[in-house]
This record gives structure tokens, C-alpha cells and sequence, in this order.
């Protein structure tokens, strides 16, 4: 909306010029969010607090995690508002890539809303059902592949691409959409599979946002693309506003999430980020790059696959508990040590996977 009122007033002071400018918009919109969600999280947590939206403990959990129980949850409703009016404010709202982004992510936001409404407030311990949770993210995920197999404009938007390799891309052709469909709904719960400890999700997501946004930015840029060998997409760049709301949102998020919680993020916040990571690396064509700097994320996942598989062949489990952050937790990690050190793994693999613009 900024930005229509920028483009409007700009023919009576050129000095407005400076808000179309991708870059101060992806800023503005960081801080936007950040201000948003310092200024409502203490009203949403008192208003989750008053109507008892509670954290329900597991019992065969780390005991330490016993003190938790009571903690306000759906703080991701924090988030999503968050990014939704930041967005709104400095984005392209013209922009198919925008769009679909910020659809796919209030789809999946959804969904989470509705899984943790049947758990903490009508008290059903399943909550949304593995069925129809499922049921509902295939139907997101395979909508926003085949809308964007369809409107594809130029070949390499629907081509592989090999990190640190120049001159290898893979046209996938009808495939792309199911492996989108798989990076949408597989990235989704594997941030879900995350969130169990204190800031333990919310600082990585936002590491692998700020990452993903450089990508954005230069394959949105046809010489910044040209110069460093990757696919120029038109158009992608005005993705890095939207995370750049996602990365103020989850640092104002983790104000109140850090070690010990004041709230608890839910699945509403969870399957949400999720999704974004994984549309947004779609967009950007960096799907492997996501794998990479999204590996905390991965490992917690294959974790769980590897526990359930070894229990059902075998009746032993290769861990103590999963996900993998809950084993290290049984070991006699105190949950800071834990989270800290997820976030250095993080760190060092956004590292990694932000050289392979140089390195190809």
C-alpha cells in the first residue's frame, strides 16, 4: 500500500524515489514487523494467558520440560499478523511471486490455527488429524506448484539447479510440481519437528530467511545473476520484502520465545515458516540451497524417520528420544546448551550455503 502511495507522490516530489528501491523496502519492512510484533506480543500473550490457550506437556518428554506446561501457545498468530500488515505495507502486491508466497503461507498458517484450536481450547489431544493436517497441505503444496508450472514464463523457472555447479541445470518439466509439492509440505514439517525448546526454531528460520533473501534479491537482478552464475528470475526480487518482514517478525517472536518461553509458537507459526522457507526457495530456484542451510532442520527430521523405522524393524531406538534435539536434552544437555548450539550449526550452514553464489 506504501508502495503505491510512494509510486503516486513521487510526480509531485522525486524524493519518494528512494521507496522503490527493493532494498530500503526489505529493511522497512524488517523493522515494521520487528515493531509490530514488540508492541502486540505482550497483549497477545495476557490475552492467550486469560483464556488459558495453554501448552499441554507430553509426559514421556525431558521432566525439566514439566515447568512448561501452562506456557501460552499460538504465539505464531504474533507472526503471521506481523508479516501480513509489514507486507502489506512495503510490498508489490502486483507481484505473482508475492502473492503466491504470502498465500501458501496463510494456507499453511491455517491449517497450524486449526490444529492447535482443537488442542488447547476444545481439548482434543489429536488435534487436527495426521489424515486430514495432511489432506490440507498436499492441497496447498500441489495448488501453488501447478500455478506456478503454469504461469512459468521462461525455462529456468522450472529447472533443477545444481549448487556450486555452473553449467549443469535439470529441466524437470511436469516433475517440478511434485517436487515442489515436496519441498512446500516437507520443509513445513520439518521446521514443525524443530519447534520444541525455547528460540530453538524461530532464530534459524530467520538465519535461513536472510539467507534465501540474498538469493531473492540476486537472481531478481539481471546483472547481479549474470555476474555470479545463477538463474535470473524477473520479477523474484520483491520476495525479499516479504523476508525481511518474516526475519523482523521472528526476531520480535523470539523476544518472548527466548530461553525460559513466555510463548510458545504453536503450529499456526510453525507449518506457517515452514512453508514460506520452502515456497520462497521454489520462486528463488535454490531448493538444495534451503536443504543445506535449512540441515538442523533436516536432521531433527530424519531423526524422527530413523527412530519410528528402527522401532518398527526392530523394537530397539537409535536415540533416546526424537527429535534429535529431545536426545541431547536426555544426555544432560541443559535445553540452552541445545538451543545455542542449533543455532551455531545454523549459522555455519547458511555460511555454507551462501558460498555457493561464488563458488560454481
Amino acid at each position: 500500500m506504501l508502495l503505491w502511495l510512494s509510486e503516486y507522490l513521487v510526480q509531485y516530489y522525486s524524493g519518494f524515489n528512494v521507496f522503490l528501491y527493493i532494498t530500503l523496502r526489505t529493511i522497512l519492512g524488517a523493522l515494521t514487523s520487528l515493531f509490530i510484533a514488540l508492541v502486540i506480543g505482550p497483549v497477545l500473550i495476557r490475552y492467550l494467558s486469560r483464556y488459558k490457550v495453554e501448552q499441554t506437556v507430553r509426559d514421556d518428554g525431558p521432566k525439566t520440560h514439566l515447568l512448561k506446561s501452562g506456557t501460552p501457545t499460538m504465539g505464531g498468530l504474533l507472526i503471521i499478523i506481523s508479516i501480513a500488515f509489514s507486507t502489506l505495507c512495503w510490498a508489490d502486491l502486483s507481484n505473482r511471486y508475492v502473492v503466491i508466497v504470502c498465500l501458501v503461507t496463510l494456507a499453511f498458517a491455517l491449517i497450524g490455527y486449526i490444529d492447535d484450536y482443537k488442542k488447547v481450547v476444545r481439548q482434543d489431544p489429536k488435534g487436527l488429524s495426521a489424515k486430514w493436517k495432511y489432506i490440507f497441505q498436499s492441497i496447498t503444496g500441489f495448488g501453488a506448484a501447478i500455478v506456478l508450472y503454469s504461469t512459468a514464463v521462461n525455462p529456468v523457472e522450472t529447472q533443477l539447479i545444481l549448487p556450486f555447479i555452473k553449467i549443469i541445470t535439470i529441466d524437470m518439466g511436469w516433475m517440478f510440481i511434485v517436487f515442489t509439492y515436496f519441498v512446500i509440505v516437507g520443509s513445513s514439517n520439518a521446521v514443525n519437528l524443530t519447534d520444541g525448546l525455547d528460540g530453538l526454531a524461530i532464530l534459524p528460520t530467520v538465519m535461513v530467511a536472510s539467507g534465501l533473501a540474498i538469493f531473492a534479491y540476486a537472481s531478481g537482478n539481471v546483472q547481479f545473476s549474470d555476474y555470479l552464475g545463477i538463474p535470473y528470475v524477473p520479477g523474484v526480487g520483491e520476495v525479499c520484502v516479504f523476508l525481511g518482514a518474516l526475519v523482523g517478525a521472528g526476531l520480535g517472536f523470539l523476544w518472548f520465545n527466548t530461553y525460559p518461553a513466555q510463548v510458545f509458537m504453536g503450529d499456526i507459526g510453525a507449518l506457517a515458516l515452514g512453508a514460506a522457507l520452502g515456497i520462497v526457495a521454489v520462486v528463488v530456484r535454490q531448493e538444495i540451497v534451503l536443504f543445506i542451510m535449512g540441515g538442523v532442520f533436516v536432521i531433527e527430521t530424519v531423526s524422527v524417520i530413523l527412530q519410528v523405522t528402527s522401532f518398527k524393524l526392530t523394537g530397539k531406538r537409535i536415540f533416546r528420544m526424537a527429535p534429535l534435539h529431545h536426545h541431547y536434552e536426555l544426555k544432560g544437555w541443559p535445553e540452552p546448551r541445545v538451543i545455542v548450539r542449533f543455532w551455531i550449526i545454523t549459522f555455519i550452514l547458511v555460511l555454507v550455503g551462501l558460498s555457493s553464489l561464488k563458488i560454481r
